[in-house]
């Protein structure tokens, strides 16, 4: 459970009113729950509690230092998918002997780095990476902990931009060319196996895939253990969250949708699971990114301007798809409440942003209370794949972003200048000196 809600029709995240952010900060904005994020790990800790496990947080869910550094407190791992992840991790005080290194393009110089820092595990994608990574290894005089990822052929039933366990995509080993690879490269003199690894996809909605997963690859885990002495077995991440809870409890506050939105919890999970991992002896490693950062961010924006037609409502907001590109990249549903709640009718609306695009669009004909210019509006369950996936586009600075704990704050990251924006670009020295 994520800690947002009202109290005296004023939005709070934990104890403290939203509108005091807003008041202090600006728009856009985001803000975190740390009590939400300690809270879900916490609770797949428990629910797993039967097995040796580690945790390893997805840092491309949310890399901001103050979150890395609450996982690096609360004793977690990482899963990093490049050079800048893994700096990240390192800067936030994380140990980088909990972090395995994903990634279908690592580089020579993203392998010499990590294995620099000693970091657990390098997940293999293909032979030809493991062939990199022995030469890497060689090269520095070092042995490279490796494990394949296992491409399942498991369809998710999930987005398909967010699915990565078919062969139709480009993640992975295909499963019945697994052995074959690990039978190479045990004759590699600078890398060594350290376990096996999958991950199907992101925001799946239904334990059935991942039980199905694990089944198929539980038994080639038993006799990588016995034939290469592996240690861990990672099941990957991909645990969804609810968008909309008025679909998950069944009593919409202000609207209704066709399809009910179900949610997994850590229970779920671990009841499908854990039978097939048990009787491994291994130690399991878990990568989830939404699950503990999505219910645990929103996004606060302001209400430039109502613009109404014959056929439509627009609420004009300062955020864009630059601050939160979810709903133009996939069609993702983020529920849209007002930061002061609201009783009366409600109005089909199209809430969309600045940015110069059409695909800069929020929701479309969704039934909101009515707002007015000047109010504002919080984009829930916004806390991973949203600074993250930020940009400058149309030179717009990035938003802030705050963290709250009980009724404190702290400002983990300024609202960025317009200058940044250029300060690292050149104009061409032929340029400068061409008159108007």
């Amino acid at each position: 459970m994520h800690k947002f809600g009202y109290k005296n029709k004023k939005l709070y995240c934990e104890d403290l009113k939203l509108e005091t952010l807003v008041k202090k900060y600006g728009t856009p904005l985001y803000v975190y729950s740390e009590n939400t994020i300690s809270g879900h790990y916490e609770s797949l800790k428990r629910a797993f509690s039967d097995l040796d496990t580690s945790i390893c947080f997805a840092v491309k869910a949310n890399a901001n230092l103050s979150i890395l550094k609450l996982i690096t407190n609360i004793r977690g791992g990482f899963d990093v998918v490049s050079q800048g992840e893994l700096r990240r991790v390192i800067a936030a005080y994380g140990d980088p002997g909990k972090c395995v290194f994903a990634g279908v393009a690592k580089s020579a110089e993203e392998i010499e780095f990590a294995l620099e820092k000693d970091i657990y595990c390098f997940n293999v994608e293909s032979e030809a990476e493991l062939l990199r990574i022995d030469k890497v290894a060689a090269k520095m005089k070092k042995k490279a902990p490796v494990a394949v990822r296992v491409n399942p052929d498991v369809e998710a039933k999930t987005h398909a931009k967010v699915t990565t366990g078919t062969y139709k995509n480009k993640f992975g080993v295909a499963f019945d060319d697994v052995m074959k690879i690990y039978t190479r490269g045990q004759k590699l003199k600078n890398v060594y196996w350290r376990g096996v690894q999958m991950h199907i996809g992101s925001q799946l909605t239904s334990v059935k895939p991942f039980e199905q997963a694990v089944r198929k690859v539980a038994p080639l885990a038993q006799k990588l253990k016995q034939k290469y002495k592996i240690e861990f077995f990672s099941i990957g991440g991909g645990m969804g969250i609810v968008y909309d809870p008025a679909l998950e409890s069944g009593k919409p506050e202000w609207w209704k949708t066709p399809a009910a939105e179900k949610t997994i919890t850590p229970e779920k999970y671990a009841e499908a699971v854990v039978p097939h991992l048990k009787p491994l002896g291994l130690k399991i490693l878990l990568e989830p990114g939404r699950f503990i950062a999505g219910n645990a961010g929103v996004l606060i924006s302001r209400v430039e301007y109502v613009k109404r037609t014959a056929k439509k409502n627009f609420v004009i907001v300062d955020a864009g798809m630059n601050d939160l590109m979810r709903p133009a990249l996939y069609d993702s549903y983020h529920e849209i409440v007002p930061l002061t709640k609201k009783s009366g009718k409600l109005l089909p609306s199209d809430v969309v942003g600045p940015v110069c695009e059409s695909a800069d669009t929020f929701s479309v004909d969704r039934p909101l209370p009515s707002v007015s210019e000047g109010e504002y509006v919080a984009f829930m369950s916004a806390g991973a794949y949203g600074m993250t996936m930020a940009s400058n586009y149309n030179t717009r600075p990035y938003p802030a972003e705050v963290l709250v704990k009980d009724d404190f704050h702290h400002l983990i990251r300024p609202r960025q200048m317009p200058a940044r924006m250029w300060e690292s670009e050149n104009v061409a020295r032929w340029l400068k000196y061409v008159r108007k």
